[in-house]
């Protein structure tokens, strides 16, 4: 089950806002409510949150995801649809329950920090703890992991005025970490920060995300930075929810002509990973088997190289064509000798960052899962992703042009 669920959300600011959703949903639009002082700021949105999901909403100035994150804590209620929190509807909730919700499953990020300025940083990130009644001991010890976990160990003695920026809002970042909750929502969390600082940010982030495995709403209006960050991307416009899927999925297969036009700028390299822009194998031999093998795998897909797997499907190394054409006219029966290092990467990794290391590499890359191999990278396919194309190479008879590899069950016995 999805920890956080949305079923056709409306907002619709003004009066009369109940009968201007049922304008909506026969056809008329934002602009006609807004001519009679209407605001329509989200318009049926449906959406799904899984757990330990970073969900991105992203769109500009008045596309509704601030208003959006709003309604998921319980600040604004939907003028219709629901919203369930680990299968509780907010809606149906009391002041009380809606206090419980925010003090035990859900805390926020705020933009500009929301610090209290005559508090220690330590009592800002213990500032939620202490309104839950916790003792000071404990809610002390808990702020203190928070911050060492934020890269502040030791500043809980300072006042929020002595920190940078990019200090405060790690502050910010320490004080939701410090409440424990299973859900972060981050309302344009980054924003006010330079671009260096904002980075960093964003680093810091993934790497606690990595160890915490949260459940985070983030609010943005930088399409690089929800790129980065999500895992799945909510695209908004003017109220409406126009794509949602992960940064290769919008980047390859945009969903209509304002989303094409939204992302014609994005740096690829920088999005697409290596598990988005590897091949499928054509063809692997076994380390124990002969270059005629080699030889005949070769001619038979057109490759000028074979990946050596082992029955695991872990990486031994590659043969080179000329290697083993050699080896073949010496009437050599073992691969012994032939076997070339091979650079592996993991799937994960960014393009842009693929680059050294195929021009290192007589091969082309091995993509790994642990030492098991899943896929190729040839340089020609580097050279497609830097020029814009989103998927790999095809030469028109099947093959990858490059020959490397192909599951276990295409090795010859």
């Amino acid at each position: 089950m999805a920890l956080i669920e949305a079923e056709h959300l409306y907002k619709v600011f003004g009066r009369g806002a109940k009968r201007a959703v049922g304008r909506l949903q026969r056809g008329e639009s934002r602009n006609d409510l807004r001519a009679e002082g209407l605001t329509a700021a989200v318009i049926d949105a449906s959406f799904a949150v899984e757990r330990g999901e970073i969900f991105v909403a992203m769109g500009l100035s008045g596309s509704g995801k601030s208003t959006l994150i709003r309604m998921i804590n319980g600040l604004l209620t939907p003028t219709s649809g629901s919203i369930r929190i680990d299968g509780e509807d907010i809606n149906d909730l009391d002041g009380q329950g809606l206090r419980r919700v925010r003090r035990d499953k859900v805390s926020m990020v705020f933009q500009h920090f929301a610090l209290l300025p005559h508090r220690t940083v330590g009592e800002n990130a213990a500032y939620g703890l202490k309104l839950r009644g916790m003792n000071r001991a404990e809610r002390e010890r808990r702020a203190e992991e928070a911050l060492s976990m934020v890269g502040l160990g030791g500043w809980g003695g300072s006042m929020p005025g002595e920190l940078s920026g990019g200090m405060r809002q790690r502050v910010g970042l320490a004080r939701a970490l410090a409440a424990g909750t299973e859900i972060l929502l981050m309302d344009e969390a980054f924003s006010a920060l330079d671009p260096l600082i904002r980075r960093e940010m964003q680093d810091q982030l993934l790497e606690l995300q990595t160890k915490l495995d949260k459940t985070i709403v983030f609010i943005t209006h930088d399409l690089n930075e929800s790129m980065r960050l999500g895992d799945r991307i909510a695209m908004m416009r003017d109220g409406q929810i126009e794509q949602i899927g992960s940064s290769e999925q919008i980047l390859n297969d945009p969903a209509n002509d304002y989303v094409a036009q939204f992302i014609q700028d994005v740096d690829r390299t920088r999005v697409l990973t290596a598990s988005s822009v590897m091949e499928r194998p054509v063809a692997v031999i076994g380390p124990d088997q002969g270059p005629r093998t080699a030889h005949k795998l070769m001619r038979e897909h057109q490759v000028s190289s074979l990946m050596v797997v082992d029955r695991q499907r872990n990486v031994r190394g590659a043969v080179a064509e000329k290697d083993v054409a050699a080896a073949v006219e010496r009437g050599r029966d073992t691969l012994d000798g032939l076997i070339l290092p091979v650079v592996t990467v993991d799937p994960d990794v960014a393009v842009a960052d693929l680059f050294g290391a195929s021009a290192e590499s007589p091969t082309a890359l091995a993509v790994v899962d642990g030492q098991r191999l899943v896929g190729v990278i040839p340089r020609v396919t580097l050279l497609s992703a830097l020029g814009a194309v989103g998927g790999p190479q095809d030469n028109g008879d099947g093959s990858n042009g490059i020959g490397t590899t192909s599951p276990l069950e295409e090795v010859t016995s």
